[in-house]
């Protein structure tokens, strides 16, 4: 088994409360009622929303996969940091294990936030990940991130 790591930024000018609230604490509410062509529902199957909690993901019409499971592995709402891994789905295909996220929020100077994410692929033998495939994921990240701030710049008074 490989782990290839890959980091990457993104900028809002939400700042990091807010932005976390909306993205982190309600984001299975949220995400399918404003991208529901990427998510349809998401559903606690085990635990309270806490670390140890394992959620069902499933997927819009406009994706190509269907659903995904993954496993809270921490969240520090004070200091906006969240981390959790994908441990089943058609997501994964045949050459990774599991992958590992963790996302941070951090305010800029300008007010708004950084959003600091770390991935962690865990592949199957010896399996290289191609950089197409991390870019898509990064692209369709960054793709939601705007479509929350989008959301939130429209309704001033949601997440305060």
């Amino acid at each position: 088994m490989g782990v290839f790591t890959y980091e990457s930024e993104f900028t809002s000018e939400i700042p990091p409360p807010r932005l976390f609230k909306a993205f982190v604490l309600d984001a299975d509410n949220l995400v399918p009622k404003i991208a529901p062509q990427a998510i349809k529902h998401s559903e606690i199957l085990e635990g309270d929303g806490g670390p140890g909690t394992i959620k069902k993901i499933t997927f819009g019409e406009g994706s190509q996969y269907g659903y995904v499971k993954h496993k809270i592995d921490s969240i520090d709402k004070e200091n906006h940091s969240y981390s959790y891994t994908l441990t089943e789905g058609d997501a994964l295909g045949d050459n990774l294990e599991k992958i590992s996220y963790e996302t941070k929020l951090v305010a800029s100077p300008s007010g708004g936030s950084i959003i600091k994410s770390t991935s962690h692929y865990h592949t199957k033998g010896d399996v290289e990940i191609k950089e197409e495939h991390v870019k898509a994921g990064k692209e369709k990240a960054s793709n939601l991130f705007k479509l929350i701030e989008t959301y939130l710049k429209g309704h001033p008074d949601a997440y305060n």
